[in-house]
């Protein structure tokens, strides 16, 4: 399918989506990267972005799963694309990737591991490529489901 109509398929689903959900918000398209893949961003833009990105993001993710599921059946070949409500997401990873860089830093300097928070997948994933940048550190992952982190440890600890 060629790249304007798709955009403009993404884009008429999310909206009549949103729609029928009751609420109000503009919809447009752009196109990002992510994992050196490109990847089409629908940004929505609504004054109820609470209820649509919901706790943690949660009511986000489960938009972009139906979203995707829609998609999927109207459309023959893979799509990728995100989902952000008034750039929640881009946010987020903005400050995820921030708080590792500040870690990675902490087990350098202080030549220890520094563990993080729990996180989700797509949250635990960020990090891991975002530090993979840095040949002086490793991550690994640790526990199991919701209490599952990152250790970020120095590679010149003793």
């Amino acid at each position: 399918m060629d790249g304007d109509l798709l955009e403009k398929e993404i884009i008429g689903i999310v909206k009549e989506l949103i729609e029928k959900m009751g609420f109000v918000a503009t919809t447009e398209v752009r196109r990002g990267e992510e994992d050196d893949k490109d990847m089409i961003i629908c940004d929505i833009k609504t004054d109820d972005s609470n209820f649509l990105i919901g706790q943690y993001g949660l009511n986000l993710q489960s938009l972009q799963h139906l979203a995707r599921v829609i998609i999927r059946k109207r459309i023959d070949e893979p799509v990728n694309f995100i989902l952000d409500v008034n750039l929640y997401r881009q946010e987020k990873n903005d400050s995820i990737i921030r708080l590792a860089k500040n870690l990675a830093q902490e087990a350098l300097m202080e030549k220890k591991e520094v563990v993080m928070r729990p996180m989700t997948a797509y949250e635990r994933r960020i990090v891991h490529m975002e530090l993979s940048k840095n040949d002086q550190i490793e991550t690994k992952s640790i526990g199991e489901g919701e209490s599952r982190r990152i250790v970020i440890r120095s590679l010149g600890m003793a």
